[in-house]
């Protein structure tokens, strides 16, 4: 039996086949909520995995990316809106110091911190624990933690322009050193695949910074982060996925740049 959820979106995509005009808009999802009785209109077009999608959008193809200002689009193809995670390329053994605060919750955000604090992060993008080494504090890598932005943005989706204006968005975690970027995106359990979104809007938004005044081009490279964490089955373990875009106003050019595993291995 499909969910209300799942009703309202087959309804919505009925209605916009019907119309032939695959826009539509968050007063259409608020009616069709209340003749489904879904409660949460906010939460219908909230697709992170393409598991979620109702069975009449994988039969036919069709995902739901948002377009700002209330608008979102029905488009065809599901494998250009979501990514399947690679196979892990090398698995490391982490040793660490636990924290009493480690598995104190099992939030995403958590997931980074934990990462984050255990230099896991910085291992994995640069290659080693920088912020150990003897170095100046200047030239150690920088964490600015979670916030959320207005911004728009302009990108194609292969040979469709997509326009979002004023849209919100929000960066769990960003690193940076020595003009490299890494926008991290957490998530708990055992996912296979994502929305590309979920990293490209912050890949662009640091993107599009750097053609400013006050970066002009000072990012040398941008890279966006997966991090994973099954707190269910085995929370001493965190997966990373490193990814680019080789065309960086196309969403669909999404390029897998590494993957590891990190085992945590407690010292005491």
């Amino acid at each position: 039996m499909a969910s209300k959820k799942s009703e309202v979106i087959e309804k919505l995509f009925k209605i916009c086949k019907r119309k032939k005009n695959f826009v539509f808009h968050n007063d259409l999802v608020k009616k069709v909520c209340v003749e489904v009785g879904f409660g949460n209109p906010f939460d219908v077009t909230k697709l992170d995995n393409k598991t979620k999608l109702p069975k009449i959008l994988l039969k036919n193809d069709y995902a739901i990316i948002h377009l700002g200002s209330g608008n979102h689009k029905f488009i065809k193809g599901i494998d250009k809106v979501y990514h399947d995670f690679e196979p892990i390329q090398k698995k490391i053994n982490w040793k660490y110091q636990k924290s009493i605060l480690n598995q104190y919750n099992s939030s995403e955000s958590n997931t980074l911190s934990v990462a984050n604090n255990q230099r896991i992060l910085h291992h994995f993008l640069f290659g080693k624990d920088t912020e150990f080494d003897d170095v100046e504090i200047i030239n150690r890598p920088k964490t600015y933690f979670p916030h959320r932005t207005k911004t728009s943005f302009e990108y194609s989706f292969g040979k469709e322009k997509v326009t979002l204006k004023n849209i919100q968005i929000e960066i769990d975690l960003t690193i940076e050193f020595k003009g490299i970027i890494g926008v991290f995106e957490g998530k708990n359990g055992n996912p296979d695949n994502f929305s590309v979104y979920q990293l490209y809007h912050p890949f662009l938004y640091y993107y599009n910074a750097n053609k400013q005044k006050e970066l002009k081009g000072k990012i040398k490279k941008i890279y966006g982060v997966y991090v994973v964490r099954d707190v269910l089955k085995d929370s001493n373990i965190l997966k990373l996925w490193a990814y680019t875009f080789t065309r960086p106003t196309d969403i669909t050019s999404i390029k897998f740049v590494k993957s590891a595993e990190y085992k945590l291995e407690k010292t005491n």
